[in-house]
């Protein structure tokens, strides 16, 4: 069973930046698609960038640009570096890890979720 650790979150100005990290158990990762998620208050969770194993990108349209998802496979670990961040940025974000080897195949677990909040 995998598991997921975040870490990075806090308070930050608009503009500002925060990198987000999500450490994972097990020797699967290499194998599996990753991927954050985030949940503001009143909201659905919803998507927001994901990595296949092989490194190819994708991102919701409101953080392209400004967001940079990455991964480093030896140390396990997801990065979101998070740039000219806004307020409607404020959410909790989760990281995933998804049953295969693309965003595709669905999320087989989450962490516990960070906290960022985005002043004004």
């Amino acid at each position: 069973q995998v598991q997921l650790v975040e870490s990075g979150g806090g308070l930050v100005q608009a503009g500002g930046s925060l990198r987000l990290s999500c450490v994972a158990s097990g020797s699967i990762f290499r194998l599996k698609a990753m991927g954050w998620y985030r949940q503001a208050p009143g909201k659905q969770r919803e998507y927001v960038a994901s990595i296949d194993s092989g490194g190819s990108t994708k991102y919701t349209d409101s953080v392209k640009g400004r967001f940079t998802i990455s991964r480093d496979d030896p140390q396990k670990v997801v990065y979101l570096q998070m740039n000219s961040l806004e307020p409607e940025d404020t959410a909790v974000y989760s990281c995933a890890i998804f049953k295969g080897s693309s965003w595709h195949s669905g999320v087989l677990g989450w962490g516990q979720g960070t906290q960022v909040t985005v002043s004004s």
